[in-house]
């Protein structure tokens, strides 16, 4: 009799473990769906990091080349002094590109920017979404993908702080480009008069 009360109350326990055993293993099945999904949120942010860097790289050139033909143009207005008319017109030019190219690296640090915040807050979702996680799967795991995932975001940090560095370099450069553009047109027409 005693045996059979065993057997009964043995065969609900052995069925609740298997439900429990079920559950816990669609919830791992779950967290290693969302995981998934953060890595490929990660990745594509970094293929998005990279595209920007890549943006950064073409402009440096392009200032550099840019840059170069300024120096052209004006090593030539101090080999034509006589030549006044010609040389204030080239002055003007190289005004308005100088202009436009502090108008370009203003453009590139306000998107550059708008990237950092966006990257920023989707990593910060990642984190708290990788604490929530803590609880329920692999706990022994989480804090060194934490501490990745905050190193990562300290060394993107510092990389965008190096590039803010030399755009305001190459901005400063530029004013005083300009600068001495206008006070090499300005003793041209003191030397012309």
């Amino acid at each position: 009799m005693t045996e059979r009360n065993d057997a009964k109350l043995q065969e609900p326990k052995l069925e609740q473990l298997m439900d429990k055993l079920r559950m816990q293993r669609r919830g791992k099945n779950i967290l290693q769906d969302e995981i998934k999904d953060l890595k490929s949120v990660s990745d594509s942010l970094q293929k998005e990091l990279e595209k920007l860097q890549t943006e950064a790289d073409q402009l440096d050139r392009t200032y550099k080349e840019k840059e170069e033909l300024y120096r052209k143009l004006q090593f030539q207005c101090e080999e034509s002094e006589q030549e006044s008319d010609r040389q204030k017109k080239q002055s003007e030019e190289c005004e308005e590109q100088l202009e436009q190219y502090r108008c370009e690296i203003q453009e590139v640090k306000l998107k550059h920017r708008k990237l950092r915040m966006k990257f920023e807050k989707q990593l910060q979702q990642m984190i708290e979404q990788h604490k929530q996680l803590h609880s329920v799967f692999a706990p022994e795991t989480l804090p060194t993908e934490l501490e990745n995932a905050e190193k990562t975001i300290s060394q993107l940090l510092s990389a965008e702080k190096m590039k803010l560095v030399q755009l305001h370099k190459l901005d400063e450069e530029l004013q005083e480009k300009k600068k001495q553009l206008k006070d090499k047109a300005a003793g041209d027409s003191s030397c012309t008069d």
